[in-house]
């Protein structure tokens, strides 16, 4: 019973990558379609997309380190 709360457990915690991959399709197309509209603006743009991916990809990480731990640490 313990090992089928286990797998269930982590099976659900991995949901937030798909978040994660949601998220990170969000922050691109918000880019190219902010670039699209002020060219003079990219590089800014590009640093700011950059910082947003890197913030949704540290959840999706999370996530799956906690999916990780339900299955392996305890």
């Amino acid at each position: 019973m313990l090992k089928a709360g286990k797998l269930i457990g982590g099976g659900l915690a991995t949901f937030g990558l798909g978040g994660a991959a949601v998220g990170i399709g969000l922050v691109f197309a918000a880019y190219i379609q902010g670039t699209s509209r002020n060219p003079s603006l990219k590089a800014e743009l590009f640093n700011i997309a950059i910082l947003g991916f890197a913030l949704v990809e540290a959840l999706g990480l999370f996530s799956l380190k906690k999916s990780l731990m339900i299955l392996y640490a305890f």
